[in-house]
């Protein structure tokens, strides 16, 4: 099986372990271990209640805590509707794999996380992308996606809160979303990782799964909940979907790490004061990017509503990766060129790191892109 090369990882790859100020960094700052426990109300001895644990596989789909815990994140969901994944990478591959055959008609959501298109592409899937656009705010153009779904489409897929513009679709045009591909019995897959982070209220993005009898839902512990070294994600959608991906995830996963399982159980069990600390991060770095953009005349872009990554339009005349290249080089900071997602022109931030990296990787690009005429 052919399949393209993923851009935004290729870059990560390359540069990642080589900035000295991150601010291509999608994951809320994570937590080390202190800082769960203690927002879980416990401390170091409580360590101890793992010692006697017998490191098996474990269950095969995830604890029955967990899954119970997953569950809870959701109006309507119960654990025999949810599978445990290794991280949300994982559960989107699983869902294309299950779901997706040579042929079939797939409408994509540009930008996106390349999964999104690029595996259906290689399996031989009919990819057809829907562009996101400025004009619209970064949000879906319902009367497009009008014209493009058919009796023949199998799979709507996108991303919101979106990776990597920060915008946020809400229940109502969700719900138009949702209407679309009733009408044509196809699939909404929505991967809502960042899903908990959004600007105002609780901060929680009405989920698919909840919305449509044929949503699929998914999402893991890496980037609202701060803890990507678990590597843990699930899968949340309809029970006679999630046993026929459990046929395709026994080929590749068997089960998660029992350690993993156990730490993403007591994380979502303080879910509040986890997303609590998330929010404060991505709310008050929000602000202090907002602050920089107005004051930057170099840079354009349309504020995020949720999320932790925007996309920030340049005005320079050199290709994004060679300015990212040359940004890294010079000052150590390290953004993400737009076109490792098909976005030449802008380049991406994450903004989600600590606020003290965030500021002075800010003033450093300041500085480089006022050495450019």
């Amino acid at each position: 099986m052919r399949i393209e090369p993923f851009g935004v990882e290729l870059w990560m790859n390359a540069w990642e372990t080589k900035c000295d100020w991150n601010l291509a960094e999608t994951c809320v700052e994570s937590l080390t271990l202190r800082q769960l426990l203690a927002l879980a109300g416990q401390n170091d001895t409580d360590l101890s209640a793992l010692l006697p644990m017998k490191l098996t596989y474990g269950d095969i789909e995830g604890s029955p805590r967990l899954r119970q815990a997953i569950a809870a994140l959701y109006a309507h969901q119960d654990p025999a509707r949810i599978l445990v994944t290794h991280g949300t990478i994982g559960a989107n591959m699983l869902v294309h794999k299950t779901l997706v055959s040579r042929g079939d008609h797939v409408v994509a959501v540009v930008p996106t996380y390349q999964q999104h298109y690029s595996i259906p592409a290689s399996i031989g899937a009919d990819v057809e992308p829907l562009h996101l656009t400025e004009a619209h705010g970064w949000l879906p153009d319902i009367a497009a996606l009008r014209a493009m779904v058919t009796p023949a489409t199998k799979l709507i897929a996108l991303t919101n809160p979106n990776n990597p513009t920060g915008a946020l679709i809400d229940r109502e045009m969700m719900m138009q979303i949702v209407e679309i591909a009733r009408a044509a019995d196809a699939y909404i897959l929505c991967d809502e990782v960042y899903r908990g982070t959004d600007q105002t209220g609780n901060g929680i993005t009405a989920s698919i799964a909840d919305l449509y009898d044929k949503g699929i839902s998914t999402a893991g512990m890496s980037k609202a909940f701060s803890l990507a070294g678990l590597r843990l994600g699930w899968i949340a959608a309809p029970q006679h979907l999630i046993q026929d991906i459990t046929i395709h995830r026994d080929y590749d996963t068997i089960s998660v790490g029992m350690i993993d399982d156990h730490f993403a159980a007591l994380a979502l069990e303080h879910k509040d004061r986890v997303l609590a600390r998330s929010q404060q991060i991505t709310r008050g770095n929000l602000a202090t990017l907002a602050a920089w953009v107005a004051a930057e005349p170099r840079i354009s872009w349309i504020r995020p509503k949720s999320g932790t990554t925007a996309l920030l339009k340049y005005d320079i005349d050199v290709p994004s990766q060679a300015v990212c290249v040359a940004l890294l080089e010079k000052t150590g900071v390290l953004l993400t060129p737009g076109s490792a997602m098909g976005m030449e022109g802008y380049l991406r931030i994450g903004y989600a790191n600590s606020p003290d990296i965030l500021r002075e990787g800010l003033a450093r690009l300041s500085g480089f892109l006022a050495q450019h005429p």
